[in-house]
């Protein structure tokens, strides 16, 4: 990764926490996927977003971390993720893992999958697990979810602390994963950046 011009996460920014979840068994595919990756690598510029996010959340919650559970991606890795989900057509399946053909963002070390941990190092609850394929993830449902009652004020709350200090640092929300955040469109990413390998 270092040799394609991208730089460690947590060498720059020392308070970010990670925990890469696709070299755990804690992910969808119930495998690590990743094998001997369990670093988090990014983009200089990306990083430099995350390092100012961490400063935002620094302000309004001393001793809170953002924790990483997913950067750059090599592509071989994006079709494993891809080939993993044969029960959703093309069409349902990019909702969750962009397709190995088009590029995710996170094949381009400009996209980062995390939530917020506590001062013990807990992840706040967010009202799903990361990689959770269901309504309940989506930012765009989040409204409909409160007001059914099947999100509560507290996740709500949660979320909004991630995504507005995740905005404000620059980044992009997606409309189904709260996790998921991008420095740049995909367009950006592929004009300046090459797809990691």
């Amino acid at each position: 990764m270092r040799q394609q011009g991208l730089v460690e996460v947590q060498a720059e920014v020392k308070q970010i926490l990670v925990q890469l979840k696709y070299a755990t068994v804690d992910n969808f595919m119930h495998k690590n996927v990743y094998g001997c990756l369990t670093k988090a690598f990014l983009q200089r510029e990306t990083v430099k977003k995350l390092a100012y996010a961490q400063s935002l959340l620094e302000q309004q919650k001393p001793g809170y971390r953002l924790l990483i559970y997913d950067a750059a991606r090599p592509l071989s890795k994006q079709w494993d993720l891809w080939n993993a989900l044969p029960q959703y057509p093309p069409v349902v399946r990019k909702n969750y893992v962009a397709s190995p053909q088009e590029h995710s963002i996170h094949n381009y070390g400009s996209a980062v999958d995390l939530t917020i941990a506590d001062e013990s190092g807990n992840p706040l609850d967010m009202g799903t697990p990361f990689d959770y394929f269901g309504k309940e993830a989506y930012p765009k449902a989040e409204k409909e979810l409160f007001d059914q009652g099947i999100l509560s004020d507290k996740v709500i709350k949660n979320r909004l602390l991630l995504r507005n200090i995740m905005q404000k640092a620059g980044f992009l929300p997606i409309e189904y994963e709260w996790w998921h955040f991008n420095a740049f469109s995909r367009a950006e990413a592929k004009k300046r950046f090459q797809v990691v390998q």
